[in-house]
């Protein structure tokens, strides 16, 4: 007998949305679920770990590993680049694997567009006034980069349209269970 092959879902927001929080609860309670790694040209910030929370790349490496379609999406966010490695992805799903992808809209699309069973839920927030008292206060933006992340939010939210799911986070322990009920009402 053959093993049903795995699905993708992919969580979306703008930055300080809730998508790292909500994924790291998702995996307490589903430990079979993988996680998606991303790649990122972007500095590291304090507490995170190269392979952990993302590859950091050089954007010289970066740009050759798409020229070498090794991203199964990728795309220019807040002037750095990500990416998703494909390998690792692909093993996921022939293993029978639920992935679970934290990257921004336009990789979902793109998701969405090379694999059209992919699920993609976005993550609203509340409001804009939120979304910036959010990214203050986890203290990992400067005064460009905040409004640089304002600014992006307001066209990640119009582009939302193509997504599966829209869940307004306003509550966490409400929208990780709406969450878990789109993911496993939808196979």
């Amino acid at each position: 007998m053959l093993k049903q092959s795995g699905r993708l879902v992919v969580l979306s927001s703008p930055s300080g949305g809730g998508k790292t929080t909500i994924i790291q609860s998702i995996l307490k309670r589903f430990p079979d679920f993988k996680y998606s790694v991303s790649a990122t040209t972007r500095p590291p910030r304090t507490d995170e770990v190269n392979g952990r929370d993302y590859y950091f790349l050089s954007r010289k490496n970066f740009l050759q590993k798409c020229k070498q379609n090794e991203f199964l999406e990728w795309a220019r966010v807040h002037d750095h680049f990500y990416g998703t490695p494909k390998q690792p992805i692909l093993s996921f799903l022939q293993n029978g694997l639920t992935v679970l992808l934290d990257i921004d809209v336009q990789g979902g699309i793109q998701i969405k567009r090379s694999h059209p069973g992919a699920l993609l839920i976005f993550l609203v927030p509340p409001g804009l006034d939120v979304l910036r008292e959010r990214l203050k206060n986890r203290g990992t933006e400067n005064q460009e980069s905040l409004k640089t992340r304002l600014r992006n939010a307001r066209h990640e939210i119009d582009l939302a349209v193509d997504y599966d799911k829209k869940i307004i986070n306003d509550d966490l322990d409400r929208t990780i269970q709406e969450v878990i009920e789109t993911i496993v009402s939808n196979p």
